[in-house]
């Protein structure tokens, strides 16, 4: 369902979510293309209400021209949540943002980080931090065309490029520009010789340049990604910064994301519900299959919900062949669960 309306209450949460005052620290799940679309945001919002999830990268053109509820659409139950959005031409992103605004979006985000070849022909992700002033002209627009916070996501720098220099550059005009958060994905991006998959595990972490950003901008929202495994680690980075992104490691063990409102949020503990989790994602399978989809688009986010439980291989089975055949239904996800239940009731 895509939201229609900017709610008051989601105003106020948007405009509070990069507030520093009284030391508030987010934990966000990361944009990731072909994985982070609405099925999968349903399911980590079943686990953590708090963090902050985000879509996939929408190109502004396709949130222009193409569909729109199939690209923008979203649950209201997962709020809060972010649009990111692609691309290099201010007016173009003025007015994806404006739509992305008008879908009830929480946040809009600017990518600077994505290295694909698919990206760079199209002059915008990574290769955006050669071009720190077009970004800061592309923030610049897409704050004037927004009721809610504007945020740019960006690597340390890319190829030859000194990440001492290139990272305040980029952070420099964009904050001058409005930006309300800079999250920093803690890798430099080789655009050449490197494939993207190559670039998220190769050139080597480095968070203290994050640290270092941060300390120059002590009223500034930082947040930090890359690399990050689990929650303990993710506890430590917000000793030094802002937010928190957990990217593939919350997508392939999206169980650690269950215990985050107590962790960073200061919730109370509370074990998780993994019956309503079933019962809420078989009901949501079901509404997809009726408007015409297939339940391995929700299914296909699940698999690597449980690591290391007794019964999780079975789970992984049966999502994995059972989903995919012709007429499989939401019964497929209750078969599965049946084979973890025990051991995640006994814990």
């Amino acid at each position: 369902m895509t939201v229609k309306t900017n709610s008051i209450a989601w105003m106020l949460v948007a405009d509070t979510l990069y507030s520093l005052s009284g030391g508030r620290k987010v934990l966000a799940v990361a944009p990731m293309m072909d994985w982070t679309d609405r099925h999968c945001r349903y399911l980590h919002r079943l686990l953590t209400r708090h963090s902050l999830l985000y879509t996939e990268m929408v190109v502004a053109d396709a949130a222009i021209h193409g569909k729109r509820e199939r690209l923008l659409g979203f649950d209201l139950s997962e709020h809060p949540v972010a649009l990111q959005l692609g691309g290099s031409d201010p007016d173009k992103l003025a007015e994806a943002t404006r739509i992305g605004n008008g879908c009830g979006y929480d946040e809009v985000n600017l990518n600077v980080g994505c290295p694909s070849d698919r990206v760079q022909s199209g002059t915008f992700g990574a290769c955006l931090m050669r071009e720190p002033k077009l970004v800061a002209d592309c923030v610049a627009a897409m704050k004037a065309a927004s009721d809610v916070p504007v945020t740019v996501k960006c690597r340390l720098g890319v190829d030859d490029q000194d990440p001492e220099v290139a990272l305040d550059a980029l952070a420099a005009d964009v904050l001058s520009a409005g930006a309300d958060a800079l999250w920093v994905h803690a890798r430099k991006a080789w655009l050449q010789g490197l494939s993207p998959k190559e670039n998220r595990d190769i050139p080597p972490l480095d968070y203290d340049r994050v640290y270092r950003l941060k300390q120059k901008y002590p009223d500034v929202f930082i947040g930090i990604n890359g690399g990050i495994a689990d929650l303990d680690e993710a506890a430590g980075h917000l000793a030094h910064v802002d937010g928190v992104m957990l990217g593939r490691a919350a997508y392939h063990n999206a169980a650690m994301l269950a215990d985050a409102d107590h962790r960073i949020y200061g919730a109370p503990a509370v074990d998780a519900d993994w019956s309503f989790v079933r019962d809420a994602m078989m009901r949501h399978a079901e509404a997809h299959i009726a408007s015409g989809g297939r339940l391995g688009h929700v299914t296909r986010h699940m698999v690597g919900l449980f690591q290391g439980i007794d019964g999780a291989r079975r789970f992984r089975q049966v999502l994995s062949t059972d989903a995919t055949k012709p007429g499989a239904g939401p019964e497929v996800i209750a078969r599965a669960f049946e084979a973890v239940m025990p051991s995640l009731q006994a814990a």
